[in-house]
């Protein structure tokens, strides 16, 4: 396994992370709070969780959304039985839908402290060393967020701050304000890019570059479709996925010229 510094940052982290929203409790169908028909449970994830170590993956990501916190639950206990914390590297995420009251969602003050303490404990550590925030909030004034997620950082729960899918324009005015208010910087980008999804060529990955930002892409196989020839193997994801088909299902003249031709290298490279 390769290791490398996760951006500007002296974080050392496998080339390759964990994605785990995969993992924690299935659901009947697509319902709210991050719950899924094709994630596993518990048991069926271990062996994933147990490659993963052998291979020399330190790197986890998870979210406290992915079925509605369990994946947290679920990685946390993995880890925390087969590892030594300060060997891994935690990531986790805060803005989705957990409560449905006025101020069970977004990145208020109120709403990010109050999540990273429910993060932590289905977590069962400490402290989180990426903590990510997973969407642009159109509700609260970003000083507000990074001044929380400030304050999360100095109080010794969080290490290191990141973002997650959005315009570049926003995660620059970010970037700005946190090095005008001194408050702690984002070092990591986490957006949606792949063979099928290249927009962020344009603007945020020379952003990225320019400003020593680690990325972490999500969706790097295009949820399966980059995985096997085009359609191949209908999987219960494939079938369940609304989100999944909203993101590729309408560009199939597009999209299936791009996955014969990976399919087609990767036959001559024999992977």
């Amino acid at each position: 396994m390769e290791y490398v510094n996760l951006g500007k940052t002296g974080l050392r982290v496998s080339r390759i992370c964990l994605g785990c929203m995969s993992y924690g409790a299935p659901a009947a169908g697509e319902l709210k709070a991050g719950r899924h028909a094709w994630v596993l449970n518990e048991e069926e994830s271990q062996p994933y969780f147990r490659q993963a170590l052998d291979l020399g993956i330190n790197f986890f990501d998870t979210a406290n959304v992915y079925s509605g916190g369990v994946s947290e639950k679920v990685l946390g206990r993995f880890l925390k039985a087969h590892t030594l914390r300060d060997t891994i590297v935690v990531a986790t995420k805060v803005y989705g839908v957990m409560r449905e009251e006025p101020n069970g969602r977004g990145l208020s003050r109120k709403a990010i402290l109050y999540e990273l303490e429910q993060s932590l404990r289905r977590l069962e550590t400490d402290y989180i060393d990426l903590y990510q925030i997973h969407r642009w909030d159109y509700e609260t004034p970003i000083e507000e967020t990074l001044e929380a997620l400030h304050d999360a950082v100095k109080s010794g729960k969080v290490r290191y701050i990141g973002a997650s899918s959005m315009f570049a324009w926003q995660f620059t005015k970010a970037l700005y304000l946190a090095d005008l208010h001194g408050w702690t910087r984002f070092v990591s980008m986490q957006n949606h890019y792949n063979l099928l999804n290249r927009e962020e060529e344009r603007e945020m990955l020379p952003l990225c570059r320019a400003e020593g930002i680690g990325v972490i892409p999500w969706s790097p196989l295009a949820r399966g479709r980059l995985a096997r020839p085009w359609q191949l193997e209908k999987t219960k994801r494939f079938e369940t996925d609304g989100f999944g088909k909203s993101l590729y299902a309408k560009t199939e003249a597009m999209d299936r010229p791009v996955v014969d031709r990976l399919t087609q290298m990767a036959g001559e490279r024999g992977v």
